[in-house]
This record gives structure tokens, C-alpha cells and sequence, in this order.
């Protein structure tokens, strides 16, 4: 389980404090205790989009990507959700469909909770409920700064950020590099930054000459840091990349409850 650290800027959670974390170790137990758990095998969709919804799920092992189509069949990549994280839960409290299609990047393992249980549990435990108003304000706050910060740059400059939130928290140093530990196809990186499919390919076929990453199917690697940097950089100081630890990013410009 990820631990809960603060922020430098407020002296909160951050936004990529998973919702599981942010309780006590007895609500924690009691909360799973109530549910079954599940495995899904890599690629396998574990909640869909427009589908009514029953239950919630505890991430217990594994990540997921969160994706939602538009009626034109774009499909943007939302959010990453890993150990710890709970996907269903905005459905489960309103009663509507599913805004979006979860789908496992790698074997997944989650316990299974039925809406009216995790809403009786919430109605009996303040605190836990006060948790997930606090996960769901921190992932607003965090859309909204990506937001205002990506309507400021291009997409070179909002690509180049997204890669280095991504070897930040989903990295893995190598010899030659950071390598990204979860497995996007160009389409899914190209929603991230409101890109086609064809742009991206250009982009990493751009960095790919300058020697800055390295692809293969499902891969890439990251060689020089610097030169996103550089790319990112706008008026501020650019992003850079410290010990990569493996947490859910806020590399999208919203985030939402599926």
C-alpha cells in the first residue's frame, strides 16, 4: 500500500494518494472485509462505459487504465488506477451509468463491493466518507491545474510533459534509461493530450531522432530527459524526473469517478 504523503504547496494529501491509503488500518479491513475478491487477466475490461452499475472495486494488485469514447469514437485516456485505488465509486453514489470503461494493463486483483453495501458502510463511518470527499476534491483540484497549464502549451509541449509525469511515476531506471512501466498504445497516449493517433507517431518518430526515447510495441524508453525538458519548457521551470515511484498519475487533463 502507497503511504499518504503531503504536498509541499498546502500541507494536504496529494492527488495520487489512493483512497484505500488515505484510511486507518481497521477501516481498511472492515471496508474489504464486506467483498469478494476478483482477478482479471492484462487487457481485460473490468467496468464499461453506459453499463449500469452494481459495484465498486478495490484495486488490490495490478493497473488499470480508465478511458472514455466520445460519440465519434475518439477515446481519451483519463487516468491510470493502481494499488489502493477505488474505480465505480461516482456510479455507485449517483445511481447512474458508468462514465467510463476500466480495462486492466496487467493481471489485476480487486475485491468486489455491492453499491448498497459500500453506501451503508459509508453512512456508518464518517471518517471513510470524508476520505472519498477528499479523494474526489483532490482529483478535481489536480484536473483542473493540468487543465489550465495544458491550454497554455502545444501538443509538443503537453506530449513532452506527459512522458516525463509518466517516468516519474511509472518509471523504471534502466542502464540506458527510464523505462515506462505501464503499457499505452499510441492511440491512449494521444488521448492524453487531446492528439490524434498520426501526431503522436510523428512526435516519437521527432524524439526518436533527436535520441531522446527509444519504442517498441507497448514500450518506451526514455534516453534523455533533458531534451523533454526542454521541449516543456515553458515560462516556469520544467518538470523533472526524480526516483520513479509507482503511483497513479494525474497526467490528464481531467480526472474523473467511473
Amino acid at each position: 500500500m502507497r503511504t499518504a504523503p503531503h504536498t509541499p504547496d498546502d500541507g494536504g494529501l496529494d492527488d495520487r494518494v489512493p483512497f484505500l491509503a488515505r484510511l486507518e488500518k481497521e477501516d481498511r479491513t472492515a471496508l474489504l472485509s464486506l467483498g469478494r475478491e476478483l482477478t482479471f487477466a492484462a487487457r481485460v475490461i473490468l467496468l464499461h462505459q453506459r453499463e449500469p452499475s452494481s459495484h465498486v472495486l478495490f484495486l488490490v494488485q495490478g493497473w488499470t487504465k480508465v478511458t472514455a469514447s466520445a460519440a465519434n469514437g475518439y477515446e481519451a485516456l483519463l487516468a491510470l488506477r493502481g494499488p489502493g485505488d477505488v474505480i465505480g465509486e461516482s456510479a455507485a453514489l449517483t445511481g447512474r451509468p458508468r462514465s467510463a470503461t476500466v480495462t486492466a494493463l496487467e493481471p489485476v486483483r480487486a475485491v468486489a463491493l455491492e453499491h448498497e453495501r459500500f453506501k451503508d458502510f459509508l453512512n456508518r463511518s464518517p471518517a471513510v466518507s470524508f476520505a472519498l470527499l477528499g479523494l474526489t476534491a483532490d482529483r478535481t483540484r489536480a484536473a483542473d491545474r493540468r487543465r489550465l497549464e495544458f491550454a497554455s502549451m502545444n501538443v509538443r509541449q503537453r506530449f513532452a510533459v506527459l512522458l516525463l509525469d509518466l517516468a516519474r511515476t511509472h518509471g523504471r531506471r534502466t542502464n540506458e534509461g527510464v523505462a515506462l512501466a505501464v503499457p499505452l498504445s499510441k492511440q491512449e497516449l494521444a488521448g492524453s493530450v487531446g492528439a490524434s493517433r498520426e501526431m503522436v507517431q510523428r512526435l516519437l518518430r521527432e524524439l526518436r531522432e533527436k535520441q531522446a526515447v527509444a519504442t517498441g510495441r507497448r514500450t518506451l524508453l526514455i534516453l534523455r530527459p533533458d531534451v523533454l525538458r526542454r521541449i516543456a519548457a515553458t515560462d516556469g521551470p520544467a518538470p523533472a524526473i526524480p526516483s520513479p515511484a509507482r503511483e497513479p498519475v494525474g497526467d490528464q487533463p481531467r480526472t474523473q469517478g467511473v
